[in-house]
């Protein structure tokens, strides 16, 4: 074979390896761009996810807030009048959902937000009565708090209903007001609304039956 055909031949196998080359070369790029558009995807989709919980989040406390606010802590808690009580009425006061239930028989007539004891200082549980002692207010110098509209159900004025606290010049205090119907705040007394309170200073009958559970 002559020397002219061996070097045809030669170009054409350098021309074919180089093109195997390019080829490969070209899905090795192809392949690449494939990985890297998944990955951005993905981390695109984590980016949203992780938004869509933060959102969530924020959302969450916002309803909490919302609701913690919503509460009129001088107002009745209700926008229907007081009922008038009679005899066999009776108070049941959850510590877990935070209100005072004015029922007739298993009838609920009206319904309180109140702020019952904390974990340290707790309101006592069981079945107690309305009893003879109450008043328009009081002050207690060693909790720096008082109250007004208060009514004995324990102990003959040691555990009371009573509005939300006031300081020393009787004004209230806000920064407790605001756990009303929320959080367990108080000294082991229940607090009610400022009009709630009065209401019930003025219509509870003596030896009502008052359930705290």
């Amino acid at each position: 074979m002559s020397k002219k055909k061996l070097s045809k031949k030669g170009k054409r196998n350098r021309f074919l390896a180089l093109s195997i080359l390019v080829l490969l070369f070209l899905l090795l790029v192809f392949n690449l761009g494939r990985s890297f558009s998944k990955n951005d995807k993905k981390e695109r989709h984590s980016m949203t996810t992780e938004s869509s919980i933060t959102s969530s989040s924020s959302t969450s406390t916002s309803t909490s807030t919302t609701k913690e606010s919503a509460i009129d802590w001088r107002a009745p808690s209700q926008t229907k009048a007081y009922p008038t009580l009679q005899t066999g009425d009776w108070v049941l006061v959850s510590t877990k959902k935070q209100r005072v239930y004015v029922k007739r028989g298993e009838q609920v007539l009206y319904t309180m937000y109140c702020s019952t004891g904390t974990n340290d200082s707790p309101t006592p549980l069981g079945t107690y009565s309305v009893e003879a002692e109450r008043g328009e207010n009081f002050y207690n110098a060693a909790s720096a708090e008082g109250a007004n509209y208060w009514v004995s159900f324990k102990d003959h004025g040691i555990y009371l209903f009573h509005s939300v606290p006031v300081d020393q010049n009787g004004q209230y205090i806000e920064s407790e007001a605001k756990h009303l119907g929320v959080t367990a705040n108080s000294h082991g007394c229940v607090r009610l609304s400022v009009a709630d309170a009065k209401w019930f200073y003025e219509h509870a009958l003596y030896g009502m039956k008052v359930v705290i559970e």
